[in-house]
């Protein structure tokens, strides 16, 4: 079946606002930060006593007054893994990904502003677009050129800005679990208060660390089933980074402008001129695929999609071998022209 959709005053309006909310978000944060300082300082006092620091597994590279952190493996031609929301660069090292991948190829997991280790400056904006020119400012740093990206879940979204704003020479996109047109979600609506600048800070500060703790195994069970939590995901995910009191910022900011983001980058999927591998489990519990995956396989001319029955979310633990599967048929085009071209 054929998905087609037309951006109408609607949708631009929607996501005209959305953005202007941002701005004025972002405005307010500096404000905002100085009033809930002490209290967000409490917390994360708190937190540390109670957990012990984790060790960033990867590099730092600072580009454009952020203090990014990459994990880089092995050596060939470049692979960039952008992960999703709530999550960090590190949880593709958990699921073996890039182990497997550095076996041939040169391997670069990146953390999202906010997310794992690196800075998210409260002075800007965090949209896809900007978290994408900041990732192409870091691969810039790095000497990347031509890279597979491969996207998860809100990583996605800035991996399709790498190729709608950024313009840059992309081998290929491989799309895990993605999230691509605006839709009702009731995550948005419980999460987007926590995303008011010293409204969420304060409640997030005052939320004791024990909560977020134990409340993380049932949003573990929920984002993997109907597959079970891994025993490796549950023994290695830094589970006290992820609750930090600037992710736990990141994530909600993030989750209060997916549909924003969304819709900005909607208008761009027909015009897309590169290979682009979209993968997505059918019993996912977190974004339908059928709203999503095949209705943006449906749009870009040329993609391909893969259906994985049973599967859920979290794709790169249960369906490795599918991902590397498409990643190496993107490396195997050499003989086109595969960067974007707009029309």
């Amino acid at each position: 079946m054929a998905f087609r959709f037309v951006p109408g005053r609607t949708t631009r309006r929607a996501a005209s606002g959305a953005v202007q909310v941002l701005r004025a978000t972002a405005k307010a944060n500096a404000a905002a930060a100085r009033r809930t300082g002490a209290l967000m300082q409490r917390g994360a006092e708190a937190l540390k006593k109670d957990e012990p620091a984790h060790r960033p597994p990867g590099r730092f590279i600072e580009v454009d007054g952020v203090r990014v952190h990459a994990i880089v493996r092995g050596k060939g031609r470049p692979v960039v893994l952008i992960h999703g929301n709530g999550t960090m660069a590190e949880d593709f090292v958990i699921c073996g990904l890039v182990e497997q991948l550095a076996k041939h190829y040169r391997v670069i997991a990146i953390d999202r502003p906010g997310f794992g280790h690196t800075e998210r400056p409260r002075h800007w904006v965090w949209t896809a677009a900007a978290q994408a020119r900041l990732v192409g400012h870091v691969l810039a740093a790095l000497n990347v050129e031509r890279p597979v990206v491969v996207g998860h879940s809100w990583g996605t979204l800035v991996a399709l800005a790498l190729a709608i704003h950024e313009g840059l020479d992309l081998r290929g996109l491989v799309l895990l679990s993605g999230y691509y047109y605006p839709g009702r979600r009731a995550d948005v609506a419980l999460i987007s208060a926590l995303a008011v600048p010293g409204l969420g800070d304060a409640a997030r500060a005052l939320t004791p660390g024990a909560v977020g703790r134990a409340l993380a195994p049932q949003v573990f069970r929920h984002v993997f089933k109907p597959q079970a939590v891994p025993a490796r995901f549950t023994a290695r995910f830094p589970v006290a980074l992820s609750l930090s009191a600037t992710q736990a910022r990141a994530s909600a900011e993030d989750t209060a402008s997916m549909n924003a983001a969304a819709a900005l980058s909607q208008p761009h999927y027909a015009a897309l001129r590169l290979p682009v591998a979209i993968l997505s489990g059918d019993a996912d519990a977190v974004v339908d695929p059928a709203e999503q995956s095949c209705r943006l396989h449906a749009e870009v001319a040329g993609s391909t999609l893969t259906l994985l029955p049973g599967q859920g979310h979290m794709i790169h633990y249960s369906a490795k071998a599918r991902i590397l599967r498409a990643i190496t048929a993107q490396m195997a085009l050499t003989g086109r022209r595969l960067s974007w071209q707009s029309r």
